[in-house]
């Protein structure tokens, strides 16, 4: 059976990851043989030219998604509310890959509260079809159960849009003794794991503990989650972060190798050899 899942890490390439990677071209091919989604986070430091987009899409096939973060001028200088010509604009520039991608990873600092939700409704509201984002939040008052974490998710569900699950518990249990696991905790935000149930694919953000077997009880929870999705019909975008990303396909192998106990017919990743592209669909 093929899973209808998205499995993938927050770049396509590290030094590390050369000797695990199948053989091929570019970087980016050698990762969608074996992952079948990446988030974008190119694209929120620096916008690429369309040519850059049209190379990317020619290096994954039609079943790869990518997840792209609109411009840090966008989401985080101006909290949603730029000139309508630079959202287009960019869409323009990214418009090469329109068939492989997934929802915009909409990614909002600490800095976006609730007195900027109409900011994000406009924005949701004006992206064209069938453009559509996943939203993950940092402001404090949404993790509080409260008024402002109700209209934004009264807001999501009217849209359809997913809220991003950060799981950043195994990151902040680690003791803070190594230089990546000191910037990882400075810039990853420690908030509670809120998980809201609406009518689009889920997206799960995890970051890992540095000792990978330490991974196993942070988790569980998600295999037993994501495992029942999966029967139920549902596509989960599913990211692995570790503090040091050149461990994480180390953590990739183990989470499927946890899935793959709970669904035996889930496909096993197979590192360091020539492939087709998972079969997901």
């Amino acid at each position: 059976m093929n899973l209808p899942y998205f499995l993938g890490c927050p770049q396509w390439q590290h030094p590390a990851w050369n000797p695990r990677l199948p053989a091929g071209s570019t970087p980016l091919e050698r990762y969608s043989q074996v992952l079948n989604c990446v988030e974008g986070n190119t694209t929120f430091y620096a916008t690429p030219t369309q040519a850059q987009c049209a190379q990317w899409r020619s290096q994954v096939s039609e079943n790869f998604r990518f997840l792209l973060k609109f411009p840090r001028s966008i989401s985080h200088d101006q909290l949603l509310a730029p000139p309508e010509k630079e959202v287009r604009d960019f869409l323009e520039i990214i418009s090469p890959l329109n068939d492989v991608l997934g929802p915009f990873l909409l990614q909002l600092p600490a800095t976006f509260g609730p007195q900027h939700l109409g900011n994000l409704w406009r924005f949701i509201d004006q992206l064209p079809a069938p453009l559509t984002c996943t939203v993950e939040v940092r402001h404090p008052a949404f993790f509080q159960k409260g008024d402002a974490e109700r209209a934004l998710n009264r807001g999501l569900r009217e849209r359809k849009a997913a809220r991003v699950c950060l799981d950043s518990r195994g990151l902040f249990a680690a003791k803070a003794d190594s230089p990546a696991i000191i910037d990882a905790q400075r810039k990853k935000p420690n908030v509670p794991v809120h998980l809201l149930p609406v009518d689009a694919p889920p997206v799960i953000r995890y970051i890992g503990h540095p000792v990978l077997e330490s991974n196993g009880e942070y988790l569980a929870p998600w295999v037993e989650r994501v495992a029942q999705w999966i029967e139920q019909g549902v596509r989960p975008f599913v990211f692995i972060h570790m503090p040091d990303n050149g461990d994480a396909l180390r953590l990739v192998t183990l989470w499927s190798e946890l899935l793959n106990a709970r669904l035996p017919e889930a496909p096993a990743l197979h590192f360091n050899e020539k492939q087709p592209q998972m079969g997901l669909f």
